[in-house]
């Protein structure tokens, strides 16, 4: 599956323990990326309950949503947040093959991250870019 251009494009999964937080940083970065390609991002965010924390089954299901057939970037808020993603890359087939856990800040990555999948380029350029987030400077 490919976006309406044809292209194929990297997905983007935001995991974070709020589901308006994982909701909300998508919405953001899919804004500043601009109106051009549509990038296939997902937020997987709190329990299947509504409640804080996360989910092995959220994030799976929004993994595969973005899938492409090109990679995944998955991008993290904080602490089983990350041990669940881990988890989960580790049994082998609960996630699409070419999802990577990026480690990144969560909002400045995820922006990054969404500018770049929309240029059209390859999963190792998204993580570099979002990683890259690590030293924007604020002053």
């Amino acid at each position: 599956m490919s976006d309406v251009s044809g292209e194929k494009l990297v997905g983007i999964v935001l995991v974070s323990h709020s589901a308006e937080v994982a909701a909300s940083v998508a919405e953001l970065a899919r804004g500043l990326s601009g109106a051009g390609t549509s990038v296939p991002v997902a937020p997987a965010g709190g329990t299947e309950g509504g409640g804080l924390g996360t989910s092995s089954e959220l994030i799976a299901g929004a993994a595969a949503s973005v899938d492409r057939g090109v990679g995944v970037a998955v991008l993290t808020d904080l602490g089983s947040s990350v041990l669940t993603v881990k988890a989960l890359l580790a049994e082998g087939d609960e996630l699409p093959a070419g999802t990577r856990l990026v480690d990144a800040p969560f909002v400045e990555g995820a922006v990054a991250a969404v500018v770049t999948a929309s240029t059209g380029a390859d999963l190792d350029a998204v993580e570099a870019a979002a990683t890259e987030a690590y030293s924007y400077r604020k002053v």
